[in-house]
C-alpha cells in the first residue's frame, strides 16, 4: 500500500512541485495552504508522514508540529526559509524529525522522506522481544517505552535514538553512529547539534517520569545509558 503524505505550505508553486515529485516517487499526497487545514485533516485521517512549512497564515508550522506531536508519533519534516539554527532547533525541540531549508531540491526532499520512512520500518517488530535496563522497558514489537510500567511518549526519532543506546547499555555510542543509525546522514556541525537536542528531549522525558536511567555524555565522543543512584 502506498504511503500517504500531507504537506502544508502557503506557496502554491512549492506545493505543486512537491506533489508532482512525491507522486512520481510512488506516494499518495494531499496538500494544504495552511497548517490548520492539515491538522484538521490529520485528526480525521492520519497520514504516514507530514511536511510542514514554518511561516504560514494562521497557526505557524512549529505550533502545528507541537499539536501533531501531542497526538501522534508521525514523522515530521520541517521546511524553513530562514537559515537560522534557532528555527532548526525549535523544530526539533517541538518534535520534528528532519528539516530542509528553502529553496530546496525536490529530489532531496524525496530522499529525506524515504530515509525517514525506512527508519520507521526498521523499528517495526521482527519479534516480541522487550529490552530492559533499569526501570525502562523498550519494546520494538509494540513501539513503546515504559518507565516502571508508565508509558513514555517519544517521537519516532527519540524512540530510534533511545533504541540505539539500549542496544549498548553502559557502553558509549558515538555521535557519528547515532547520526547514521537514526538520521541516515553524515556528521556535520548542525546535525551533530541535532543529536544533542534529541538527547536533551529524551532526558527531559526520563526526568519527568522519574526514571533512574540517565543518558551520560562522553566528552568529544557520544552518549551512553547508565543507571543513576537517585
Amino acid at each position: 500500500m502506498e504511503k500517504l503524505i500531507y504537506a502544508a505550505d502557503d506557496e502554491q508553486d512549492i506545493l505543486d512541485v512537491m506533489e508532482e515529485f512525491l507522486h512520481n516517487a510512488g506516494f499518495a499526497v494531499r496538500t494544504f495552504p495552511t497548517g490548520d487545514q492539515l491538522y484538521e485533516a490529520f485528526r480525521e485521517k492520519p497520514c504516514d508522514l507530514v511536511v510542514l512549512d514554518i511561516m504560514m497564515p494562521g497557526t505557524d508550522g512549529l505550533t502545528v508540529c507541537k499539536q501533531l506531536r501531542s497526538i501522534s508519533n508521525v514523522p515530521i519534516v520541517i521546511l524553513t526559509a530562514k537559515e537560522s539554527e534557532t528555527d532548526h532547533m525549535r523544530g526539533f525541540m517541538l518534535g520534528g524529525d528532519d528539516y530542509l531549508i528553502k529553496p530546496f531540491s525536490p529530489s532531496l526532499l524525496v530522499v529525506r522522506i524515504k530515509a525517514l520512512l525506512r527508519r520507521m520500518e526498521m523499528i517495526q517488530p521482527v519479534s516480541a522481544q522487550t529490552s530492559c535496563f533499569g526501570d525502562l522497558a523498550f519494546s520494538e514489537a509494540e513501539h513503546t517505552v515504559t518507565c516502571s510500567g508508565k508509558h513514555l511518549s517519544l517521537s519516532m526519532t527519540e524512540f530510534s535514538l533511545l533504541g540505539c543506546l539500549m542496544e549498548h547499555t553502559g557502553v558509549a555510542v558515538s555521535r557519528d553512529e547515532l547520526l547514521d543509525r537514526v538520521w541516515g546522514i553524515e556528521a556535520v556541525d548542525i546535525e551533530t547539534r541535532i543529536t544533542d537536542e534529541t538527547v536533551r528531549r529524551i532526558r527531559q522525558k526520563l526526568k519527568a517520569c522519574g526514571s533512574k536511567v540517565k543518558i551520560s555524555a562522553v566528552w568529544g565522543y557520544g552518549y551512553k545509558l547508565e543507571e543513576g543512584n537517585e
